[in-house]
């Protein structure tokens, strides 16, 4: 029987961590049209939760505005349940969608698309535009709830979403082929440590720049090799790491200092890709590197459906593998995002609902 309160993270407002309530007495969510209620079993951490909370988003004319994903046309009301990394089971189904999908263990596309095709120009976010996993029930599209049969446990497949459909269409937007060369910066993080992971499932070559005591962990997830980010001279040291060969593609996910440095380093009509800014989201742009050398600069966040759908063909042939650094009670939330914020581990975070801990 489906009960009618439930145990959730509740965000009350932008600001820090006492804006995350942790509740015992939320509503389950009503199952809409054309929707299914699943019970959550895990549900992973990711950036863009933190910097809504924050508020850390900007406006294209004031950076230090408090502002949140969608610049200007924001969807985001409180209190709103965040937590897009959803996974568990189908337990009720709205009309229209057929009850044998009662007892499917799915794992959530939580991109909202707005429209039809290929577009993300409008797209918004489960847990950004309506209520998401940090919860022990979420109703959302049936369409976003995909069946999925794995051995997999679900907290590792809560590892996915977030990271590996971003990363997939980063890497989609610089039309990484296969024998290219990709530099990851930020690669032991979720988004990182994914792309190093899908550049091999695409052919390409991946090298990675990351802090010290990381190295061998990203080598083992596919690093052609890796360099360490304050490790002296940096172009000295990609040279010598990747042993004169040339640069196609710079996966960035750092930003900051690192933004020009990965420009030059790109050889001539190379490509740049980003989907984060965890070193400084404000960057010093030398005109001049850009046309000079004909690069292209590409912005990417979250990725289309064909994105996703390959993110899941590689999960069911075993081309990608989830990097689980911690699994936290959903009460401990605040201790969950704080390890989170640390960056002081390989892969992804994920919280669990309390009673699926005791099961």
């Amino acid at each position: 029987m489906i009960p009618t309160k439930m145990k959730a993270v509740v965000l009350t407002g932008h600001g820090g961590m006492d804006k995350l309530v942790y509740r015992e007495d939320a509503p389950v969510p009503a199952c809409g049209s054309g929707e299914v209620l699943i019970e959550v079993t895990a549900c992973g951490l990711n950036n863009t939760d933190v910097w809504v909370r924050q508020g850390a988003y900007g406006t294209e004319d004031d950076p230090q505005a408090i502002s949140t994903w969608r610049r200007g046309r924001s969807t985001l009301s409180f209190p709103r349940i965040q937590g897009a990394d959803t996974v568990g089971r189908v337990v009720a189904v709205g009309a229209g969608v057929p009850e044998e999908r009662i007892g499917e263990r799915v794992i959530v596309d939580a991109s909202i698309y707005n429209r039809d095709d290929d577009s993300l120009a409008d797209i918004d976010y489960i847990g950004h535009g309506r209520d998401g996993g940090y919860a022990e029930y979420t109703a959302i599209p049936a369409e976003n709830a995909h069946a999925i049969d794995t051995n997999l446990s679900d907290a590792e497949l809560a590892t996915f979403w977030c990271a590996y459909h971003t990363g997939e269409q980063m890497l989609v937007r610089a039309d990484v082929k296969p024998g290219e060369t990709v530099l990851v910066t930020g690669a032991s993080g979720g988004v990182g440590s994914a792309i190093v992971q899908l550049c091999r499932a695409r052919g390409a070559i991946p090298y990675a720049v990351v802090s010290k005591g990381k190295e061998q962990a990203v080598r083992d997830l596919g690093a052609e090799d890796v360099m360490l980010r304050d490790g002296g001279d940096f172009a000295e040291g990609l040279a010598r790491m990747m042993n004169g060969r040339p640069l196609d593609v710079a996966a960035d996910l750092v930003g900051g200092e690192m933004f020009g440095k990965l420009l030059n380093a790109l050889r001539p009509e190379g490509r740049y890709t980003t989907a984060g800014a965890i070193g400084g989201p404000v960057v010093q742009l030398d005109l001049r590197t850009m046309y000079l050398k004909q690069l292209q600069l590409n912005g990417s966040s979250q990725g289309t459906r064909g994105a996703f759908a390959r993110v899941l063909d590689y999960i069911r042939s075993g081309k990608i593998r989830p990097v689980l650094a911690a699994t936290y009670p959903l009460s401990r939330f605040h201790e969950a995002q704080e390890r989170f914020m640390s960056k002081s581990f390989v892969g992804n975070i994920v919280v669990i609902p309390d009673r699926h801990l005791k099961a």
